[in-house]
């Protein structure tokens, strides 16, 4: 079951059907899910909807406004409508939440599921808020908090160094595929043993954003945008150790990995 059904959760679908599993996503327009995801249309947002049994769970929402109160209707809102839909119907077997790191607001260094959180930003706030719903509704399910995810064609950052804008703040950044990010939340819904109840999702790398623009003007064969003169970034580098040891496999470890094959589709 997964609630909240846009690209991530698509994928994640996708992956899910090809192990054989029955996959049912919920989304405001069903219509747009492909043939192999039974689809459900539901605002949870607006309030309560049918039963919605599930063995698997996924909850992936995305908000439509990107303000305290678009997210406070999605992540709070939208999730405990929808967790007490599929709670009326038992309890799922595996579940997980996408949360963010963007929790970790204000935390500079290396951080990692065992650092201690307490944003003071609204957006943040809702998210651990969201979390805590979950984890008190299904005490055994896990919370996946994911970096930037990257990976469709056309992205900010590559038509950006296209343009030659220089937007490097001079500070560390980690980021995911979304490719990646799809293959985690599978293996944690289906992986042998139970997974903990919190992972970060981020790739092996952490990268200061002027290396990764300079790669992507490398790559693109452009001039790379000028340096800022900042030589030692600020901001927060995310670990992924304990992802990495649940099991999970990287297709693009690096964001090297990652530019360079979407900058190939791309042509």
């Amino acid at each position: 079951m997964l609630l909240g059904c846009g690209d991530l959760g698509t994928r994640v679908g996708t992956a899910l059907h090809a192990k054989g599993v029955d996959v049912t996503g919920v989304r405001r327009t069903a219509t747009a899910l492909p043939p192999h995801i039974r689809g459900v249309s539901a605002d949870l947002a607006a309030g309560p909807v049918p039963d919605l049994p599930a063995d698997l769970l996924v909850i992936t929402m995305t908000p439509d406004r990107r303000d305290p109160t678009g997210y406070r209707t999605t992540y709070v809102d939208a999730v405990r409508h929808g967790l007490e839909a599929v709670l009326r119907a038992g309890t799922p077997r595996r579940a997980v939440l996408v949360s963010s790191t963007s929790v970790y607001e204000g935390l500079e260094g290396d951080l990692d599921e065992t650092t201690d959180v307490a944003p003071q930003s609204d957006r943040p706030r809702i998210l651990l808020e969201s979390e805590a719903l979950f984890h008190e509704a299904l005490p055994h399910g896990t919370v996946l908090r994911l970096s930037g995810l990257y990976g469709r064609p056309g992205g900010r950052l590559v038509q950006r160094v296209r343009d030659g804008e220089n937007h490097d703040p001079g500070r560390w950044t980690n980021r995911i595929h979304r490719e990646d990010a799809a293959t985690a939340i599978t293996h944690l819904l289906t992986m042998p043993e139970m997974p903990a109840e919190l992972y970060v999702g981020t790739d092996d790398e952490p990268a200061s954003a002027g290396d990764v623009r300079g790669f992507v003007a490398d790559e693109l064969g452009i001039a790379r945008p000028a340096p800022t003169g900042v030589q030692t970034p600020t901001g927060r580098r995310m670990r992924n150790a304990r992802l990495r040891a649940a099991g999970v496999e990287l297709r693009y470890p690096t964001y090297r990995e990652g530019y360079r094959e979407m900058l190939r589709a791309e042509g």
